[in-house]
């Protein structure tokens, strides 16, 4: 918390108001707020030290991955003409 020019404290980081004791619909908006800023893939990535090597390694190894996932998609959309091969 931190102190305003108002001597009053207002909130700051992550926040989420209990509405009518609704604790778990709380706890739901928290765990939203929490993966959408980030903060878990942050705590993973901190648990131990990755060579910067590896780093690149797995960068290039999920581009390729979501290069051939929208490639995939792509031939999905639009439907291929088969050849008719000759007998």
């Amino acid at each position: 918390m931190r102190k305003n020019q108002n001597n009053s404290y207002e909130k700051s980081g992550l926040t989420v108001e209990v509405k009518n004791g609704d604790f778990n619909k709380a706890l739901r908006i928290f765990k939203k707020k929490v993966t959408e800023a980030g903060i878990i893939q942050e705590v993973r990535d901190r648990q131990q030290y990755i060579k910067p090597s590896e780093q690149r390694k797995r960068a290039k190894a999920a581009g390729r991955k979501r290069w051939l996932k929208k490639q995939e998609k792509m031939e999905g959309a639009i439907p291929t003409t088969q050849r008719k091969t000759k007998r």
